[in-house]
């Protein structure tokens, strides 16, 4: 990990309405970095995920990706740039086997893409095989999406969000839905996945075990503001975290 952000907030500020989802948002991510956001619901984690993605563009305030703003382009123009993010409910088409979604994802992202050539072609097949390999989803690669289980779907999402090689890497709840048994197994196996690319990981996460054991570093979130900033255990040990957050004040 090297001290150039790789992605920087300014200023984010995002209203609905009387509803604050985002207060004077600054942020530094150095290239390389495992980032977790925590916050209870509504608190601004997903708002400032949308914002970094284009989903939202914020009322006042500039996003950075390796010192260029990205904050008024389209999301696909945004993932295009390096900026790639998986779902909270995976994004997947229910129909199709794992080895057919990551087709189509290899092919989508590819400068040439057309829906009239084989989205198979040039290589795409190995680098699939690769995918499902890495994420140890090869028992599962021509079975339809709709019969696997929640985990394996978990992988294929994040796994599709990789095929770009992307800069910055976004969880939506990784383990949301996922077992207790399967979390940590489940996050290995992510983090074995990225480790092989240069890749900044930010991910949004309720369960602290998850947030302990996989961060570098947290951002706590409260009615739109970051709260504490630092390490797991400070910002754990933080009074506000443990009020708003945690709910481990006593």
């Amino acid at each position: 990990m090297t001290d150039t952000p790789v992605l920087q907030a300014r200023g984010l500020n995002k209203s609905f309405g009387a509803v604050v989802a985002a207060a004077d948002i600054n942020v530094d991510v150095p290239t390389g970095e495992r980032l977790s956001l925590i916050g209870a619901n509504g608190a601004g984690k997903t708002t400032f995920v949308n914002l970094v993605t284009g989903y939202l563009k914020p009322d006042t305030g500039d996003i950075l990706l390796e010192g260029r703003s990205i904050t008024r382009r389209n999301p696909r123009q945004i993932t295009q740039m390096g900026v790639c993010r998986s779902f909270q409910i995976p994004q997947l088409c229910e129909g199709m086997t794992p080895r057919q979604n990551l087709l189509v994802a290899v092919g989508a992202s590819r400068p040439n893409f057309s829906f009239f050539r084989p989205v198979g072609a040039e290589g795409a097949g190995e680098q699939v095989g690769e995918l499902l390999d890495r994420f140890g989803i090869e028992a599962y690669a021509d079975r339809p999406v709709s019969e696997l289980p929640g985990g394996v779907r978990k992988l294929l999402d994040i796994a599709m969000a990789l095929v770009r090689h992307p800069k910055v890497l976004l969880l939506d709840e990784p383990t949301s839905g996922v077992s207790s048994e399967e979390k940590f197994g489940l996050m290995d196996t992510v983090m074995a996945a990225v480790s092989s690319e240069p890749v900044t990981v930010l991910f949004v996460e309720h369960d602290m075990d998850i947030v302990t054991r996989y961060a570098d570093r947290i951002l706590a979130f409260y009615a739109g503001e970051i709260i504490a900033d630092d390490k797991p255990d400070e910002v754990l040990s933080d009074v506000r975290v443990q009020r708003y957050v945690t709910g481990t004040a006593k």
